[in-house]
């Protein structure tokens, strides 16, 4: 018997998600466990495997389409075996959200209703047989110019599919091209290299909107200064050899400092510890601390919560543990949801100052560069200093430029005076 491949929760506070790929096409075997469609809610992607053995015998929700959790993307069963009728016409126009269809206005209801019409008569032909014609490929026939009514369905009961009018569309590409003008027969043609697409969406997309969000909705300033790290690094070496015969070796970094840092710093200045949602500042008195972290799909920010409260070798194992499900994909909504301020380090890379860009709704994110070896002088001579770039993004409509600047300075202070950090 056919199982249905659903949407899953990947969050206490999911409702919806969105279909970025389908990794199998109708007609495939899959095997039970297999990843079979990639799916992603607000700020997490993730693949849903298939329910049994057998073969996708019926894709229910198109890629872009948002579909409700619990609800049906396909289904899996026997080969041949057809979807149940009932089954089918649920997914009529999966692609709109209950939200969305709470939020129609009715101009949008009556162009709705038109368009069906349009689609009933479009799917009439004179001889009287009814075409059935899935929403997505009705809308993918609109895209590339192909006539539905030249399409044979191989959906169930003959059913057009999105397969079909891309089969069409690919057959309409292929066919030969009219002869060159005479004038143009003396032009010598170079072959181009048609260029790669790539579908914008899923936890790209999100991250493209959070950002143009950002940008859109703050007014973001970016001050740079320079840590001299010098005794920060001999204190990271100094307590990673003075533990290591220890049961349990602290394996701390520079980054598990600068966290510890920045968060005595936040809980000195709260201004800084801030959020502005709906016309109204929240200072926070507890540090949610996000570290973004690079993936392959994209940029994520896992959160240690209650920072404050953490000694160094506590921010550190939750620090690790963040990244590794960061890499491996098994965060949570919840993991990746309530930081009060963010640190993104781009120090791998090589790069010294940039402007982060604003984590909504918070008012503060730290960029970390690269530590870099210079030459200064102290006390008449040349000694070798270990700096590190560091570049505070803050919204200026909520806090000045001053009282960043204390703020930065008190961090600063922390990384230069690593002792402290004990206290």
């Amino acid at each position: 018997m056919a199982k249905e491949i659903i949407m899953p929760k990947l969050g206490m506070s999911m409702t919806e998600g969105t279909v970025v790929m389908w990794h199998k096409k109708k007609g495939d075997p899959i095997k039970k466990g297999e990843p079979i469609v990639s799916i992603s809610s607000e700020k997490i992607e993730n693949e849903v495997e298939a329910p049994m053995d057998g073969e996708l015998i019926e894709v229910s929700a198109a890629v872009d389409d948002v579909v409700p959790v619990g609800k049906a993307l396909g289904y899996v069963g026997e080969p041949g075996e057809e979807v149940p009728e009932q089954h089918v016409e649920e997914r009529a126009d999966i692609s709109e959200s209950p939200q969305k269809e709470q939020a129609k206005s009715p101009a949008a209801t009556e162009a709705a209703a038109t368009e069906k019409t349009e689609t009933k008569l479009e799917s009439s032909p004179s001889t009287g047989a009814r075409k059935r014609v899935s929403p997505a490929a009705k809308k993918l026939a609109r895209q590339h110019g192909v006539d539905i009514e030249t399409v044979d369905g191989t959906g169930p009961q003959g059913r057009i599919v999105k397969e079909d009018i891309l089969k069409a569309a690919e057959e309409k590409q292929t066919e030969p091209a009219p002869p060159a003008s005479p004038s143009l027969s003396s032009v010598e043609k170079v072959e181009t290299k048609e260029p790669t697409k790539k579908n914008f969406g899923g936890i790209r997309k999100v991250i493209a909107e959070r950002m143009h969000e950002s940008m859109q909705n703050s007014a973001q300033l970016t001050i740079m200064r320079n840590a001299d790290v010098t005794a920060l690094i001999t204190f990271q070496k100094n307590i990673r050899k003075d533990l290591e015969s220890t049961e349990r070796e602290l394996k701390v970094t520079i980054t598990d400092l600068l966290a510890k840092a920045v968060t005595m710093a936040l809980i000195k200045h709260p201004e800084m510890n801030s959020a502005q949602i709906d016309n109204t500042i929240y200072q926070y008195h507890h540090v949610h601390l996000g570290i973004a972290a690079a993936t392959e799909k994209g940029l994520v920010v896992p959160v240690v919560f209650h920072a404050q409260e953490k000694s160094i070798q506590q921010l550190s194992d939750a620090i690790r543990t963040l990244g590794h499900k960061a890499k491996d994909g098994t965060l949570t909504t919840e993991e990746m949801s309530g930081s009060t301020f963010t640190i993104t380090n781009l120090g791998k890379s090589g790069i010294s100052f940039f402007t982060p860009v604003l984590n909504p709704p918070e008012i503060g994110i730290l960029g970390v560069g690269t530590i870099e070896e210079m030459a200064v002088f102290q006390d008449g001579e040349v000694v070798p200093k270990n700096k590190l770039p560091l570049s505070l993004t803050f919204d200026h409509r909520i806090i000045d430029g001053e009282p960043a600047s204390r703020f930065l300075d008190t961090m600063i202070r922390y990384l230069e005076h690593p002792y402290s950090l004990l206290v």
